[in-house]
């Protein structure tokens, strides 16, 4: 028996990257996965890959009623909701102080921790019946460190998404819920197309890779519901701030 077997799914910035990386990686373990972003063309192509436990659900995040209703359909049409991989997230190229407007303000605010927020609230009352339910939210370095790179709306984005799962820790622990967030540093993921400089293929080849952290979910979804793994941060071997670090030494 596959260690997921009769768990259900929710992988949201599921049609690429991590995301799509963790719903393979979750399916694989035997899981039924509910995939949801909001490029339907790309669930159905990661749904294609995976087969009969795949469900699409297609919306954008950031819109609470849209989000209740996915979570409902899903608890609906299974009966149960054990695992929310909340992945989706989003960057934007104007994104330091001098280039920031309101609009990009709410672009960053809302998809990277306004809809972390709506996600978890939608799943909470299931899980709270199950007595049983794991988070997994994906962040960032950004949300421990702070770099001019990634920019000031994401840092403060990703640093809020952190804590709220450690205090989704502190208060749910008591009905069996779990939550695990996830910090990577620089994964080949489309997020780097949105980069305001460039990042060749060269540099990508070396940097860590969806399916790293897909692997890594899927581990995290399987441990055994007595423990929890509250914070993890996974880098590539080849960090390029620790290179340009040593080269300043030298």
């Amino acid at each position: 028996m596959k260690q997921l077997e009769g768990k259900v799914a929710w992988v949201t910035g599921a049609g690429s990257g991590i995301g799509e990386a963790a719903a393979i990686a979750l399916a694989g373990a035997g899981a039924a996965v509910v995939l949801s972003g909001r490029t339907r063309a790309k669930l159905e192509s990661v749904a294609g890959r995976i087969g009969a436990a795949a469900t699409v659900e297609a919306g954008d995040m950031t819109k609470s009623d849209l989000v209740q209703a996915i979570a409902g359909r899903i608890v609906q049409k299974f009966g149960r909701l054990d695992i929310l991989v909340a992945n989706a997230g989003t960057n934007i190229t104007p994104r330091a102080w001098s280039q920031l407007t309101p609009e990009g303000v709410d672009t960053l605010i809302g998809g990277n921790l306004t809809s972390v927020f709506y996600c978890i609230t939608a799943v909470l009352p299931t899980m709270r019946a199950q007595r049983d339910g794991q988070v997994i939210i994906t962040a960032s370095m950004a949300g421990r460190f702070i770099s001019a790179l990634s920019g000031p709306g994401y840092i403060a984005a990703k640093h809020g998404v952190v804590a709220m799962s450690h205090s989704l820790n502190m208060e749910e622990c008591v009905n069996g819920i779990r939550s695990t967030v996830v910090l990577p540093g620089e994964v080949a993921t489309p997020l780097l197309d949105k980069r305001p400089v460039p990042v060749s293929a060269e540099e990508r080849a070396r940097m860590a890779q969806p399916e790293d952290f897909g692997d890594l979910i899927r581990y995290v979804a399987c441990l055994p519901k007595r423990v929890v793994i509250n914070e993890v941060m996974m880098c590539p071997t080849w960090n390029r701030g620790y290179v340009a670090a040593l080269k300043t030494k030298l």
